[in-house]
């Protein structure tokens, strides 16, 4: 593979240096075949052709050519060869004609024109209308058609060449019909022989004439129409053009992998091979079409493949560019990999590349010459049906930039989407990812997700606790008193609960039970942090429960043959002392607790519970914290130890 990679950079180097020279070769002998010829001297360069009749049109038609073809096989410089061609291209109507491939197809309509007419013998001069046949008021000549053939030179009614007689757009189209069912008959005496013929077995005016004229007999074997050395020569430069550009193209992805971790500046190499590449394919088509005069059906098949190469190659280029300009605005911007504002950016840079891909597909086919009101009459039929079959797509789009305009969910966000739960991991043009509680992923589709009901957890501030304790209707009003007491000293000392918004409430009478309702705000934004906290709390109710000397009501209508306890008189009776106590001193917590006792009950509970590994008790006038140790004496300082005696020698 490196010896394949070796002969093909090889092959690319040795390619283009021979095209340098052979570039400077060609422009040498040009220049010395311009000195060496007669430079005619025209003293009305702006004059056009003569269309003032068909008789002018025609004689303008024949002159021109013949003076054409003379100063080229003289040598003549190139501005009078390109002037004779001109006045030619003046008399015939070339505005049907598609702009792809425009140049060649009128060189090659002017000169199978002239191989046509100086087959057929036309009338005599003064039998062609001339300017006394279009001055006469009369009869207007409008049109005139060269008899026994359907060659036309009509008047132009309107646009910037009105007045003026042309050989129609018809004549034009048909021109090469013409030329087939005509090239068996013998030329006429005095005719430019071979004319068409000699300008397709020539080359451009980048290669010199005398160095085809020097190749072996053999090469000039005609091949289908073209001699072998044409059919070489296209050979050779599609090979190179080839492996050149699909060098270019690894070398690009392979310079973009060698720098993945170096910046998004530095990851350029495959769009820039690209534009190598496209670059690559246009001069291969000049080459041919300019150089070799690949031209006919053949040179109009190859400049189609190439021109749909480089607007392929042109639309990829827009998709390379908007990907690596999305990579270093993220850059930039530090964004992390995969969260929903790089996201945005990529979406964005995505529909704008699709926007060029459009103008360029529309741009392609005028260029192709394809009508564009059929295609757009078309869609305009099909709209319906079009829109019925990309609906759930556009739906989902719609619903993934509404995602991403609202950012209801971010990237690794955990949230609730309807009744399931899930950790969104890709957010993108037509569904979003998200990881299931089971650990599974499920794609849901944007237009779905973004009508459902979002919850994000990911960005509350604390987790709300609330609850309601049913407590058995045998429970004394002193007892329901102690546990709603209880409940709030617990709470306010519990370091991970808010007192913000707190409330302990006997919310009413139950059905089988005396309905205490708890109402709190969790400090903490993890899920099973909270989870854990919220066992802790429900665990120190039970306690409180259980020393208030009641108990949890529960419907139940099992029949019990047992023996009832009760409930428990001495936990009662202390419950309703200590209720009376707190009564007798002006301190029942009802309906709130004095802002004293507050600020004293506050933050009093170990959190962590003890016995846990985080255990860690807490400051309080029974457990005072450890006295801090004095710091460690400082040692006497030695003066003059630089200079080799110490304190004691002081």
């Amino acid at each position: 593979m490196r010896i394949l990679e070796k002969s093909m950079v090889a092959l690319a180097r040795a390619f283009l240096f021979v095209s340098f020279l052979f570039l400077f070769f060609a422009l040498s002998v040009r220049g010395a075949l311009a000195q060496n010829g007669v430079t005619a001297f025209d003293p009305y360069p702006l004059r056009p052709a003569d269309t003032s009749s068909p008789q002018a049109t025609l004689r303008s038609f024949n002159t021109s050519v013949t003076e054409a073809h003379e100063a080229f096989q003289a040598g003549a410089p190139d501005e009078v060869i390109v002037r004779a061609a001109r006045l030619s291209h003046e008399t015939l109507d070339f505005s049907q004609l598609p702009e792809r491939g425009r140049y060649a197809k009128e060189i090659q309509t002017v000169l199978m024109l002239k191989e046509i007419l100086d087959r057929f013998e036309l009338p005599p001069n003064d039998e062609i209308p001339g300017d006394e046949a279009v001055a006469d008021q009369e009869n207007p000549l409008t049109h005139w058609t060269i008899p026994d053939t359907d060659i036309t030179i009509a008047k132009v009614e309107e646009g910037p060449r009105a007045g003026k007689f042309l050989f129609t757009a018809d004549t034009v189209e048909r021109v090469e019909e013409f030329y087939e069912r005509a090239k068996h008959l013998p030329y006429k005496h005095g005719a430019l022989v071979g004319v068409y013929e000699n300008y397709l077995n020539r080359p451009g005016r980048m290669l010199p004439g005398a160095l085809v004229l020097g190749f072996p007999q053999w090469s000039k074997t005609d091949v289908v129409g073209k001699p072998l050395w044409k059919w070489l020569g296209f050979a050779i430069v599609v090979v190179v053009a080839f492996f050149l550009v699909i060098w270019l193209l690894r070398w690009g992805r392979r310079w973009d992998e060698r720098h993945q971790s170096a910046g998004a500046l530095m990851r350029f190499g495959l769009p820039l091979s690209v534009v190598a590449g496209i670059g690559i394919l246009y001069a291969c088509r000049y080459v041919l079409i300019s150089v070799f005069r690949l031209f006919g059906d053949f040179g109009n098949l190859v400049s189609f493949v190439i021109w749909t190469l480089i607007f392929a190659g042109v639309g990829w280029l827009a998709l390379l560019i908007s990907s690596r300009i999305a990579d270093v605005i993220n850059d930039v911007r530090h964004v992390r990999e995969g969260s929903i504002d790089g996201q945005l950016v990529r979406v964005f840079l995505r529909l704008v590349s699709l926007v060029i891909l459009v103008f360029l597909v529309i741009y392609a086919a005028d260029f192709f010459g394809i009508p564009l009101t059929p295609v757009l009459a078309g869609l305009g039929v099909g709209g319906i049906a079009i829109a019925l079959a990309v609906r759930p797509t556009l739906e989902n789009i719609i619903g993934g930039l509404t995602l991403f305009a609202d950012k209801p969910v971010r990237i690794g966000n955990f949230c609730r989407f309807g009744d399931e739960y899930g950790t969104v991991e890709e957010i993108g043009l037509r569904s979003t990812r998200l990881r299931k509680l089971d650990d599974t992923v499920v794609s849901v589709p944007n237009a779905d997700f973004s009508q459902r009901e979002l919850t994000n957890y990911g960005r509350r501030r604390r987790w709300l606790y609330q609850t309601t304790l049913g407590l058995r209707y045998e429970t004394t009003a002193e007892q329901l008193r102690y546990v709603m007491a209880k409940l709030r000293e617990m709470l306010l000392g519990h370091p991970k609960v808010s007192p913000d918004s707190l409330h302990v409430r006997f919310d009413g009478f139950g059905a089988y039970s005396l309905d205490v309702k708890v109402f709190a705000y969790i400090r903490t934004r993890d899920w099973l942090n909270y989870r854990a906290i919220r066992e802790d709390i429900n665990l120190r109710m039970v306690d409180i429960v259980k020393e208030a000397g009641t108990g949890f009501a529960f419907p139940s209508q099992t029949a019990y043959l047992g023996r009832d306890t009760g409930l428990d008189a001495e936990r009662g009776q202390h419950a309703e002392t200590q209720v009376q106590a707190w009564r007798s001193k002006g301190r029942l917590p009802f309906p709130e607790f004095d802002e004293g006792l507050s600020e004293e009950k506050e933050d009093i509970l170990d959190y962590p519970p003890e016995g846990s590994p985080d255990y860690k008790p807490r400051a309080s006038l029974s457990n005072p914290p450890p006295a801090p140790q004095a710091p460690p004496p400082a040692k006497p300082k030695r003066v003059g130890r630089r200079f080799g005696f110490g304190t004691k020698g002081r």
